[in-house]
């Protein structure tokens, strides 16, 4: 396949409400079907919420959520040492009545990175949203626009201690590189002699988790579970293209955006193929007259990990018998994700953790008389629940072969993000983070007193993978200032 092509591939998935892509002839008023790209038509106005787009950022943060929520332990284990749910941070940008709630181009085209324009003192801090072993995510405004951000702050005596940089590297990669609707933005990167500072976009949703806990029987029904499952689907293909295993989806790890789409948060246990964005996406047919499909399996099928890691009730056989594991973890998450937004449980919990593993590597999938679910539900959450690496749904070509599946037949893939989500948070203004639970900060971390160090990165380690061959182990974090094309 030539660069061209590969470009192309990695604009579609760039940018998910694309029109006309893979089409000829006449246009259909039908919805897509089997991950094609919807054709163009007039798009209704989402209805929005409070005036600024909340996101929580995530790395090493306590998992945010509600503090009537009693009935789950809030934190689920990670491992190996992993750090607690990190928060996300949503657009500051106001959203008025009968405006799109993303405005912003998503292409590898439209994001222009600049040297830093901001610092510590740059921003006001108004309170702590979460906080974690080595690091706290803040709702802080900047002095210079009153935009809300979240301010994920990582303390370095920490990750060094806990031997944590590789893995704040890797998410700043991830993050720096990504411009995808369902992925938290970041703004702003940068550090001061003690901590490493992510300016993030500020999801005022809150986390999905908390969100799950308020609904009736703290669960979606079939439709609204369909709908979150098709954006992370969306969400992973995009990562895929670029490279990336995610290894660590969960609803503490995905954020609500203001309109209430999903927005993935949580990248310190990502893992990057062995080259920047894999071997190219190749396309290609079903059958001979069928859709062409983008194999994004081809990004990452020849990178194998053997780490432990992941979220207890989450992790996938293989990673348990440590036989290393590809891609087809992220769609085993989503058998178990598909499986949670329904039953209000995960499939294969146990008493302890052993016995939750052993019934992972043992165990079929067992469906509750209530609430009643289609044959196509079942047969999706079998097949991504596939004990068989090999055989998994999606461990052949990706997403396009999720997409593929009837359980998602009359999804309109196009126009997801111009589809009115399930669950809109309630109205705020904001700067009250009324979806974030209250938390009391025991050490306090003045901004105004951080000055600010600008490291242009290392080449040849900017990869987030390798720590650079330097007495500076931070001389590979970027200081940068992201701009994206469309936003205000």
């Amino acid at each position: 396949m030539g660069a061209s092509a590969t470009r192309f591939i990695r604009r579609v998935a760039s940018a998910p409400n694309a029109k006309h892509l893979f089409l000829s002839g006449s246009r259909s008023a039908a919805p897509t079907k089997n991950g094609l790209l919807a054709p163009a038509e007039v798009i209704p106005s989402v209805p929005s919420g409070p005036s600024s787009i909340s996101e929580y950022g995530d790395d090493s943060l306590e998992t945010i959520s509600s503090g009537s929520s009693t009935s789950r332990s809030m934190k689920r284990e990670r491992y190996p040492g992993h750090g607690t749910p990190k928060t996300r941070i949503a657009n500051p940008a106001s959203e008025g009545p009968g405006k799109v709630a993303f405005r912003r181009t998503y292409s590898s085209n439209s994001i222009k990175v600049r040297s830093v324009e901001v610092g510590p003192s740059s921003f006001v801090k108004i309170k702590m949203l979460g906080k974690g072993d080595v690091g706290r995510v803040y709702l802080v405004k900047e002095k210079k626009t009153d935009k809300l951000f979240a301010m994920k702050v990582l303390s370095k005596k920490e990750m060094i201690e806990r031997k944590k940089i590789k893995r704040a590297l890797t998410e700043q990669e991830i993050l720096a590189t990504s411009n995808h609707p369902f992925i938290v933005t970041l703004y702003h990167s940068f550090q001061s002699d003690q901590y490493l500072y992510f300016c993030m976009e500020y999801c005022m949703g809150g986390e999905f988790f908390r969100a799950l806990q308020t609904r009736p029987g703290k669960c979606l029904p079939e439709d609204g579970s369909r709908f979150y499952a098709a954006e992370v689907v969306a969400a992973l293909e995009y990562l895929h293209l670029n490279g990336f295993i995610y290894r660590d989806l969960k609803p503490e790890n995905i954020l609500l955006h203001q309109s209430g789409h999903i927005m993935l948060s949580d990248f310190d246990l990502a893992k990057q193929s062995g080259h920047p964005g894999g071997r190219p996406a190749t396309i290609h047919q079903s059958e001979p007259n069928g859709v062409p499909m983008i194999d994004t399996m081809s990004c990452t099928a020849d990178f194998r990990t053997n780490s432990f890691v992941g979220t207890e009730e989450y992790i996938a056989p293989e990673v348990i018998a440590a036989q290393g594991h590809t891609a087809a973890v992220d769609w085993w998450t989503l058998g178990i994700l598909i499986y949670e937004m329904i039953f209000a449980t995960t499939p294969f919990k146990g008493k302890e953790r052993n016995d939750t593993f052993a019934n992972i590597r043992l165990l079929p999938v067992h469906y509750r008389d209530a609430p009643k679910i289609s044959s196509a539900c079942k047969d999706i959450v079998v097949r991504l629940l596939d004990k068989e690496e090999r055989t998994r749904l999606g461990s052949r070509s990706g997403a396009s072969e999720v997409k593929q599946h009837k359980w998602f037949a009359k999804m309109n893939w196009g126009l997801l993000r111009h589809t009115r989500p399930p669950i809109v948070p309630a109205a705020s203004n904001g700067a009250d983070a009324s979806n974030f639970r209250h938390l009391k900060e025991s050490r306090s971390l003045h901004l105004e007193e951080q000055g600010c160090i600008v490291t242009p990165g290392t080449p040849g380690y900017d990869d987030g993978l390798d720590l650079p061959p330097q007495r500076d182990l931070f001389g590979a974090f970027n200081s940068v200032t992201i701009h994206y094309d469309g936003e205000l």
